[in-house]
């Protein structure tokens, strides 16, 4: 998993899955027994949010999102809301590093720093639209942009998006188009070389970081 193994420059060959039809199949059956129960045990700490983000302002607290998944279609990615309603009000718009993006909410921002916002997308793992470990789903509007300029972006529709990714760990938040770009090299080089045991590694990796508080 050294970050020197990626190759900066692009190609126009095809990258192909590493992972073979079995694999595929063993992979989506422990996501979707994970996700069950990780929902099961859970599920005091999503009423907590729930009931948290509800009594901030009164508005919903769960928030949906079209974004574009496997063979490239779109679906509805899940959160707990930490942005105020009208966050989006002059379109599309990535939220700020470093927790200095004013839209968010105090409680919000508290769900954020602890990637507490996330654990909706259990559920979009458990019906099959996304996985624990693959690229980060985006939105049409920035795949758009990044395919002008990569278009090997294409590929990655090749798996489901991740709740966590190997570019998350090496990348970072991704708040330009700029890295973007290079979020989807890291992405390429798992879609290439993915396994159990690269999947394991990345998971390991993201509990550990969230356990000693780093962001990213």
């Amino acid at each position: 998993m050294e970050t020197n193994k990626i190759t900066m420059q692009k190609d126009d060959r095809f990258i192909r899955d590493g992972m073979n039809g079995f694999e595929r199949n063993v992979k989506r059956a422990g996501d979707c027994i994970l996700a069950l129960i990780a929902l099961i045990v859970f599920s005091p700490l999503f009423l907590v949010c729930y009931i948290a983000v509800k009594r901030e302002d009164g508005g919903p607290a769960i928030f949906k999102q079209e974004r574009i998944g496997r063979f490239g279609r779109p679906f509805y990615i899940y959160k707990f809301r930490s942005m105020r309603l009208d966050a989006e009000k002059g379109g599309p718009a990535l939220c700020k590093k470093d927790g200095v993006d004013t839209r968010l909410t105090k409680v919000g921002r508290f769900l954020r720093e602890h990637h507490l916002d996330e654990l909706p997308q259990l559920w979009n793992v458990f019906v099959g639209q996304m996985a624990f470990i693959g690229p980060r789903p985006e939105r049409k509007f920035y795949i758009d942009q990044i395919m002008e300029r990569d278009p090997r972006y294409r590929y990655l529709y090749q798996i489901r998006p991740g709740v966590t990714s190997y570019a998350t760990l090496y990348n970072g938040y991704t708040d330009t188009i700029e890295k973007m770009l290079r979020r989807l090299r890291y992405d390429l080089f798992y879609l290439e070389h993915r396994s159990w045991w690269f999947d394991f590694k990345i998971l390991v990796m993201t509990f550990l970081k969230i356990v000693f508080g780093k962001k990213f």
